[in-house]
């Protein structure tokens, strides 16, 4: 025995009925075991007897057990096809490992594997990708930035040390299972991709300041566009730019360049002003010449004009009585000239004749 020497004829349930090689009771234990312990050769054996009875070809007995057997076997696979799809899940059934069909929330079914299988992504979560930084590190150390993700290069060879969150779910769960191997290391490649790609068409100062917002909606908008060429069955539901700063190795001298950048556009404001108000004034200026240049130009060609007419008619008078205009031309002159002058008449003998100075006494009166 392979026990110790134990009583064959017994087991676990005593002597079997009908059983005409026990030779009784032996040794006075009165069907129980010996003091030894169980005979396991003896169980091993029983058992083996019992399920030997219900194979078939040992009598109906036998071929009735195994038919329920079988029964039991069938309608345990058959009802393996059974599966219960959750509210924020879709149910992604292959046959034979291609895709056969999509159900919905609630109790289904499907064939037993190995004919078909089905998964249940959650279509409804949000998932979440860290590029440039640790979760749960935002109050960010040298140990938890990720250096070579977040450094990146800008439009105007500046480095920016930059730091975001891509949020995405499942738009398709059948292109989801079948065209994406790695969803999540697939969405954070793409997404640093299309990051550096937007910083390195974009000039630094724009991203520090008011471009913030453009340039996640231009990166969530490329990255939906390269996920969709892959057919990926992923939605990019927002992009977030946490941090966008110069190294932290750079950070004072960058911080020296942008008070000189915003010294410099200060001066370029006051040049402008400057010249805002200095160009329009010398333009008036200039106008005003202009305009007295031609008042003056008009004003001489009428007067010439007039002199003109004026000596066209002393000169239609002249040919017909030149004496008399010779004359008259010539008190003018005299009356012209002598106008204002201290004057003594003398006669043709020499003699001086008395001069009463009316022009200095109407002054005189005049004065009074």
């Amino acid at each position: 025995m392979a026990w110790g020497d134990k009583d064959h004829n017994h087991g676990p349930w005593g002597a079997p009925p009908g059983n005409n090689n026990n030779g009784g009771n032996k040794g006075g234990n009165d069907g129980k075991p010996p003091s030894g312990g169980p005979d396991f050769d003896d169980m091993i054996r029983r058992a083996t007897d019992h399920l030997r009875n219900f194979m078939p070809g040992n009598g109906s007995e036998g071929g009735k057990g195994a038919m329920l057997i079988g029964a039991v076997v069938v309608l345990l696979w058959l009802s393996s096809g059974i599966y219960f799809v959750k509210a924020d899940e879709q149910g992604v059934v292959t046959r034979f490992g291609a895709y056969h069909t999509t159900s919905g929330a609630g109790l289904n079914y499907h064939l037993p594997y190995p004919i078909e299988e089905v998964e249940t992504p959650r279509v409804t979560s949000i998932n979440h990708v860290e590029i440039g930084f640790h979760s749960g590190s935002r109050a960010k150390t040298n140990e938890a930035a990720v250096n070579e993700e977040s450094l990146m290069l800008t439009g105007d060879e500046n480095i920016l040390d930059i730091d975001f969150e891509v949020q995405w779910k499942i738009s398709s769960a059948p292109d989801f299972i079948f065209n994406v191997r790695n969803p999540e290391e697939t969405v954070k490649t793409v997404s640093e991709s299309a990051m550096r790609e937007v910083i390195g068409k974009s000039e630094i100062a724009t991203v520090l300041a008011e471009g913030k917002l453009q340039v996640a909606q231009d990166t969530k908008k490329l990255i939906q566009d390269v996920l969709n060429s892959y057919k990926a069955g992923i939605e990019v539901v927002s992009v977030n730019l946490l941090k966008a700063d110069p190294p932290a190795e750079v950070l004072d001298a960058q911080r020296d360049v942008q008070t000189a950048i915003a010294d410099m556009e200060t001066a370029r404001n006051q040049a402008g002003a400057y010249h805002n108000d200095i160009v329009p004034r010398a333009r008036g200026e200039a106008q005003k010449i202009v305009l007295d240049a031609e008042a003056y130009k008009q004003e001489v060609i009428a007067r010439s004009q007039g002199e003109a007419s004026r000596f066209l008619a002393v000169y239609g008078q002249y040919k017909q009585a030149k004496d008399v205009t010779r004359k008259r031309m010539y008190l003018e002159t005299m009356e012209e000239i002598l106008q204002g002058m201290t004057k003594v008449v003398v006669d043709s003998k020499g003699g001086v004749v008395p001069y009463l100075p009316l022009p200095e006494l109407k002054k005189a009166e005049d004065a009074k």
